[in-house]
């Protein structure tokens, strides 16, 4: 058992030495001369746990948000919160509700950072949550390259009829996720917990990035403040996109 340990640590430890560039199962089982099977198992724990992030099959792996966490270190993601975080604080300033930067990471909606309003009702917020129960998540379900998404929907399934009526079935998901692409523009209205979000994408290389959404009780929504959400959230994120490129 404490030789796991240590090879799992072996494998972070390499993985970190890379700064951020993935490296692959091959060449971590070489450089640390493990046997493949081995590394692969230790691997998929650690990726489970978000302490690496799988990548894509020929690109390999990185640290993952949880162990950037251990130390409080904020690299993970550190240019898109650079670009963001300005104008997340405008944004929130502007609209006096909270505002997150989300993308996707292990088929979960994963917050990259939030500025928080200084309403006296705040909405409660969790670091990872379903794709289908968010704005963000369903935003960027809907930009994933075609072979992603089947992925994730092997792995998830579809929403139930609760959390996403009108996606409940195969071509309810497609129809949904195609209008929000052609938008440019998710919406997520629970009537049970009386809350409302907005999301909009975020471009790097002409590829979504993130999502960057506001979200509030249902109490203080009207037609003219969705008009000036989805306005300014636009606006910032088109700012956001301009820093990246």
């Amino acid at each position: 058992m404490v030789q796991v340990v240590i090879k799992a640590l072996d494998i972070l430890e390499l993985v970190a030495q890379r700064n951020g560039q993935a490296i692959s199962l091959t060449e971590i089982s070489d450089e640390l001369q493990l046997n493949q099977a081995t590394a692969a198992n230790i691997i998929k724990t650690l990726a489970e746990k978000n302490y690496l992030e799988h990548i894509g099959k020929k690109k390999g792996y990185r640290l993952g948000p949880a162990a950037f966490q251990l130390t409080n270190e904020v690299a993970y993601g550190q240019n898109l919160v650079n670009a963001a975080k300005d104008e997340m604080e405008n944004l929130t300033a502007r609209l006096n509700e909270s505002c997150i930067l989300g993308t996707l990471r292990h088929y979960k909606r994963y917050i990259l950072h939030v500025v928080n309003s200084n309403q006296d009702i705040q909405v409660r917020i969790r670091s990872e949550r379903s794709v289908y129960e968010t704005a963000s998540g369903r935003l960027l379900l809907a930009y994933l390259p075609e072979k992603e998404r089947e992925r994730f929907l092997q792995q998830n399934g579809l929403p139930d009829t609760v959390t996403w009526e009108e996606a409940s079935s195969p071509e309810g998901l497609l129809s949904a996720l195609d209008y929000i692409r052609q938008e440019g523009l998710a919406m997520t209205h629970f009537k049970h917990t009386h809350l409302l979000g907005f999301a909009v994408p975020i471009f790097e290389n002409k590829v979504v990035v993130a999502g960057l959404s506001i979200f509030l009780p249902e109490y203080r929504f009207s037609a003219s403040r969705k008009r000036e959400i989805v306005q300014a959230l636009r606006e910032a994120a088109e700012l956001i996109t301009r820093k990246l490129s």
